[in-house]
């Protein structure tokens, strides 16, 4: 009865509007599936409700398309979501990721060289069979409508047929709903391509957003130099890592000696140490303003003096070398050189390694004799997926490896092993970063401070990768490495750390540290100082 209904009044633009709905529930949303499945599992007599929600998410995309699709335009956006949906469901099937705000901002950023990482036979195959083709298919069969009072009779009457559906499929399961909304809302982040088109628009919203001319926020504008005049000044090297995990240096317990260099320069490991964000356009502008996690937001930061603008207007020489994409608006307004091609880095093989950021830095350094000197090096890191581009051929200890940017056609052990090797590489970068600081340590007070942005998933709970929305993110991606080194001169030892090495800290703490270290006080830090020393003491007497 229902299908003749549907033959007689919904006409064959409708038709081919469900039939891209059920071929993109069918094709490309396993992620969603899987998500529920987890919810709810088979096996303790969830198929029924499993079933209801699945007809419920086909009914809300069906309703999402005829609502958005309508006269002429129709074939050509139900083109479009077939290959964004096939897109989406590629990088959510493959990596675990979930398309939204974030992830959005993340592919608007990606460099070619990066998005090169990111093809593979699979996703070109993918993208051919469930987006292109199809879509061509629409595009080529799809009707156009038969009138304006007969598209809109066939339009109303398949709306209501949808919406009465919505209260038989929720009607006798209004608990397991009720609970279902209240503790997995984050489940509606894997509908595709629903929540990825929200996403996308709402992104473009704040991108297109008109700029509004502010004059930029100062921050700590008591602050006031210390020691103005120190007997030897201050020469700190901060290195901003790319998605390593505190659980996979060897400093921090792990099996693997992955930092053998390390082990002998005598650091401090700060082992419970967490990030801002899980993706870099997140972190590094977060762990360099006064803003803390929970206040953060990117315009905000964007139109404040961060740490480096601070100490650059009290006279510190600041320096941004990066071998990554870029400082995400972190230097601005300090200057700022670009390590990612052979012209200023020498140390080129394929890609431009990390350890060619130290090159000439020497220069840089005599030329400012006297002066107090800040030098942020922005690393490549572990980028991933294809973690053994990240280190030269000499660093390939642990083997098997993965070599290929497919993390699901290695094995695990292959993963983990040239994930381990680029962290064995950024322990070799580090201690020449040690290295090269002790030939200052004589008349500087030299210290290097390693973090990285955010961590990063590989394989865990199917995940893989980083910039899971932080609320539902994996301790994998929160959970960061962060390493001190200190100088002979400097106002701290690494024997006055060791006993707090454990103690929980967070990027929101590196905004103060910077300023305490180059020993400019402000009232804006107080507060951060005092319960900082709150807790080290009590800590101390726990000790």
């Amino acid at each position: 009865m229902i299908d003749h209904w549907i033959r007689q009044h919904i006409n064959t633009q409708l038709r081919m509007i469900l039939f891209v709905t059920i071929f993109i529930m069918a094709t490309g949303n396993w992620a969603l599936f899987q998500r529920m499945a987890e919810i709810y599992p088979i096996a303790q007599g969830n198929l029924v409700f499993l079933t209801s929600l699945t007809a419920l998410f086909t009914v809300l995309t069906a309703l999402f398309f005829i609502s958005v699709c309508h006269g002429k335009a129709t074939r050509w956006l139900l083109a479009l979501f077939l290959i964004i949906a096939s897109q989406a469901a590629y990088y959510m099937d493959t990596f675990g990721v979930i398309v939204d705000v974030v992830m959005i901002d993340n592919i608007a950023q990606t460099n070619p060289q990066e998005f090169a990482g990111l093809l593979s036979v699979n996703l070109v195959i993918r993208t051919i069979l469930l987006g292109i083709f199809p879509a061509w298919f629409v595009i080529k069969y799809c009707p156009s409508p038969f009138g304006i009072w007969p598209e809109l009779k066939a339009r109303l009457g398949l709306l209501s047929l949808l919406l009465i559906s919505l209260v038989v499929i929720v009607g006798p399961f209004t608990a397991g709903y009720a609970s279902f909304i209240r503790e997995h809302k984050i489940t509606r982040f894997y509908a595709n391509p629903t929540y990825t088109v929200y996403s996308t628009i709402k992104y473009a919203a704040e991108a297109l957003k008109p700029i509004k001319k502010v004059a930029l926020k100062l921050i700590a504008e008591d602050g006031v130099l210390l020691e103005p005049e120190a007997a030897r000044p201050e020469l700190v090297i901060i290195v901003v890592g790319e998605t390593a995990r505190a659980d996979r240096f060897s400093l921090n317990g792990y099996h693997k000696k992955t930092n053998p260099l390390l082990a002998k320069q005598h650091v401090v490991s700060l082992s419970n140490v967490s990030s801002c964000g899980t993706s870099t356009s997140v972190s590094v502008p977060c762990m360099f303003s006064a803003l803390s996690r929970k206040q953060y937001n990117k315009e905000d930061a964007l139109n404040q003096q961060n740490a480096l603008d601070i100490l650059f207007d009290h006279g510190v020489q600041v320096l941004w070398r990066d071998n990554n994409s870029n400082s995400k608006g972190v230097a601005t307004r300090v200057p700022y050189e670009d390590f990612k091609t052979p012209t200023l880095n020498p140390n080129c093989e394929g890609e431009c390694r990390d350890i060619g950021m130290l090159h000439d830095l020497n220069k840089y350094i005599d030329a400012r004799k006297g002066k107090d000197i800040l030098i942020v090096l922005h690393q490549m890191g572990n980028h991933g997926p294809e973690y053994y581009r990240r280190y030269p051929k000499a660093f390939a200890r642990f083997k098997p490896m993965c070599m290929t940017g497919e993390l699901k056609d290695c094995t695990q052990e292959e993963i983990d092993n040239s994930y381990d090797n680029a962290v064995l590489y950024t322990d070799y970068f580090l201690s020449k970063v040690i290295d090269f600081l002790k030939k200052y340590d004589h008349d500087h007070a030299v210290a290097m401070l390693y973090a990285s942005d955010h961590g990063e998933s590989l394989g865990e709970r199917g995940l893989y990768l980083h910039a899971a929305p932080y609320a539902i993110a994996p301790k994998e991606q929160t959970h960061i490495p962060a390493i001190m080194w200190m100088g002979q001169h400097f106002d701290y030892r690494n024997e006055q750390l060791m006993p707090y090495k454990d103690y929980p800290l967070s990027h929101d703490d590196l905004f103060c540290s910077l300023l305490v270290a180059f020993e400019v006080n402000t009232k804006t830090c107080d507060a951060k100082q005092e319960m900082l020393m709150e807790n080290l003491e009590l800590k101390a007497a726990q000790l």
